[in-house]
């Protein structure tokens, strides 16, 4: 892979870290990849389709480790070949059954390294959109400016419930108590499919999405 093809996907340079974006497969799913620019260690959030784009980039980027944010099929497609590529691939225990195959499972409050002590990942259980859902949270020197979502929180609510393992009730607690209380309103959320979004651009929203009841 080329630089101009490593500019290209691009979507956040920070100057401690950066993030890759790649939109993949028929439902545009967001595949980002975060790095340390310290350490040049990478993790990627969701091997969901495409891996012949995939493992070029993370190959360019170092990658170590995969992680999911949950098992639904569209989110999980090129792990196969993610798995056969040696890259460890993780996913939250409860969601473990979506798979056929994964390496390690992930716990609430589970750190994944990025080969540098002041950027890390920190995964966050949010249940509702599956059982297992995961969140992560990318910690950098003290704070949180970024935290991936997967489908449980979007630009305009939350991620659906009406699949088997969906609840409702639960997505609301997610998103009220495990992410509009732990993070503040400049926090960025990138979800599994569409536009980036802010919490504070979101938690004002939270009782017109229980009202509407979806």
């Amino acid at each position: 892979m080329t630089a101009s093809d490593l500019q290209e996907t691009l979507y956040i340079d920070d100057g401690r870290f950066a993030v890759h974006l790649l939109v993949v497969g028929p439902l545009d799913n967001n595949v980002w990849i975060v790095r340390s620019k310290r350490s040049g260690e990478a993790v990627l959030v969701d091997a969901a389709n495409e891996h012949e784009r995939l493992l070029p980039l993370c190959r360019s980027l170092s990658v170590r480790r995969v992680v999911e944010t949950h098992g639904h099929a569209d989110h999980i497609q090129a792990v196969p070949a993610i798995r056969d590529a040696g890259i460890d691939v993780a996913i939250g225990g409860a969601d473990a059954g979506m798979l056929q195959s994964y390496d390690s499972l992930i716990e609430d409050g589970d750190v994944i390294s990025l080969g540098d002590s002041q950027l890390v990942l920190r995964a966050v259980h949010t249940p509702g959109h599956t059982p297992g859902s995961v969140s992560f949270a990318l910690e950098a020197d003290g704070e949180v400016p970024i935290v991936f979502t997967g489908d449980t929180l979007f630009p305009g609510g939350p991620g659906a419930t009406k699949f088997p393992g969906g609840d409702f009730p639960a997505i609301i607690s997610s998103i009220e108590d495990r992410l509009f209380a732990r993070y503040g309103p400049d926090t960025k959320v990138l979800p599994g499919h569409g536009k980036a979004t802010t919490m504070g651009a979101e938690a004002p929203h939270l009782a017109e999405w229980v009202a509407r009841g979806w």
